[in-house]
């Protein structure tokens, strides 16, 4: 497994472009945190619905296809998934809560990794919590399939 030394980024001189992005990013957040006070309702129910389109569009990408009602419904923990593909959904559900909730406690190393990918595979019976042994294929024109479902993409 590659070992990565970050040792060296700190002493890398940062340019005048990325400086002015980190301002825009502090930025944004001190609007978030008056959004967070003024109107947390309304971030909450973006953060769903950015959940919600962020899981069918992951799932959409391994080929696994579900109507927006049956999503919901399973997001919502209002269901128990049926099947492989709505396991592999109500998984990535319970990471994402997870990460969400936690994400500033979640050290990144390969231990967690593993057990993240375990419990994405909580619901279905496979290897989840080893790594691959060998690679996935996905092609571009199995991506725009599932993603805009016969609709013409936005962006050309």
């Amino acid at each position: 497994m590659r070992i990565y030394n970050y040792e060296l980024l700190k002493h890398l001189p940062y340019s005048m472009e990325t400086i002015q992005l980190l301002t825009k990013i502090d930025e944004y957040k001190g609007k978030q945190d008056l959004y967070k006070k003024q109107s947390p309702q309304i971030l909450e129910t973006l953060k769903n619905v950015a959940i919600i389109q962020s899981t069918k569009s992951s799932n959409a990408i391994e080929g696994i296809v579900i109507t927006d009602k049956r999503l919901k419904s399973i997001m919502a923990e209002q269901t128990l998934p049926m099947d492989r593909s709505e396991g592999e959904i109500a998984g990535y559900r319970n990471v994402l809560k997870l990460i969400h909730a936690s994400y500033d406690a979640i050290p990144i190393s390969p231990s967690i990794i593993k057990q993240l990918h375990r419990d994405l595979y909580e619901y279905v019976p496979s290897q989840g919590g080893e790594w691959k042994n060998q690679d996935n294929y996905i092609s571009p024109k199995s991506v725009t399939k599932h993603l805009y479902n016969g609709r013409k993409p936005l962006i050309r």
